[in-house]
């Protein structure tokens, strides 16, 4: 389904102002760039993997309510199933981090499966790239229909910015992570996305980080809901968001960011701004 969200042949972001009602801010942001039916078939088993590195409070985290209404969402339009994965930082317990934000009792709630990553092992995938040959998978990435990302957007002491792109990384083996950050991170994120292609990215910038990050920093209130099948467009407009904030420490053109420049070269998105459509409300 990658590339189905598309007018003219360019990839679409939709950018809608978040009224009092979530949901029908979610569903619009989803619905302006094809609707929910366009990815999900009645019975997919979907994969919905939201950010949790940290029990920190969103925007450093997905936020509760967002993510029960997604998986409501997933639901109404004919997924059979919803899993929610995901792997903490190594510093953490991840099923603690769930449970102090309150995720545990939501999935009960929703009737949504908790996965926590490596708990079923991981699958080595070739990379083949520059600074990545390899990298390892949670293996539940290949047991489902679709993939769904519930993003957050903030600013990040190391990889410069955090979006869709690197939303990747809860999805590494853990030991990983540490040379990963060591050395190289925003090209092996970039790189590790070229083995992996989730069906919907939804980005939850009602608050986001403009300075500091991942785990706090100053935050702004931008009041958006975000929609995309594309990362790199996505995450450019994440990026033109914390830019438009007066204080934020990106000082740099988007498409100049590492993560872009390098996803831009391995085929992951549109090379510039006249090659995406956005659709704001």
């Amino acid at each position: 389904m990658n590339g189905s969200y598309v007018i003219e042949k360019k990839p679409l972001v939709s950018k809608i102002h978040h009224t009092d009602d979530l949901e029908e801010s979610i569903e619009s942001a989803v619905s302006a760039i094809g609707g929910f039916e366009n990815i999900i078939d009645i019975g997919d088993k979907i994969l919905l993997k939201p950010n949790f590195n940290s029990a920190d409070p969103a925007p450093a985290s997905s936020d509760v309510e967002a993510l029960r209404t997604v998986i409501k969402l997933l639901y109404e339009h004919g997924a059979k199933k919803v899993i929610l994965g995901e792997s903490s930082t190594l510093l953490a317990s991840t099923r603690r981090v769930m449970e102090k934000i309150g995720i545990i009792k939501v999935a009960k709630e929703e009737g949504v499966e908790i996965a926590v990553f490596g708990d079923k092992g991981w699958k080595k995938i070739p990379v083949k790239k520059a600074f990545l040959s390899s990298v390892e998978l949670a293996r539940e990435v290949f047991d489902v229909d679709k993939m769904v990302y519930l993003c957050c957007l903030k600013t990040h002491n190391l990889a410069k910015f955090s979006c869709s792109l690197k939303h990747i990384v809860g999805l590494i083996k853990p030991f990983s992570r540490i040379g990963w950050h060591l050395h190289g991170l925003e090209y092996k994120i970039a790189e590790a996305n070229t083995v992996i292609h989730p069906n919907l990215l939804i980005l939850d910038a009602r608050k986001c980080f403009i300075a500091g990050g991942p785990s706090q920093g100053k935050i702004a209130e931008p009041d958006l809901i975000l929609a995309s099948e594309n990362r790199v467009a996505l995450d450019v407009e994440g990026i033109k968001i914390i830019k438009s904030h007066d204080g934020n420490s990106l000082n740099r053109d988007p498409w100049k960011y590492t993560q872009i420049r390098s996803a831009v070269e391995h085929g992951l998105g549109p090379k510039n701004n006249n090659e995406y459509t956005t659709i704001s409300k």
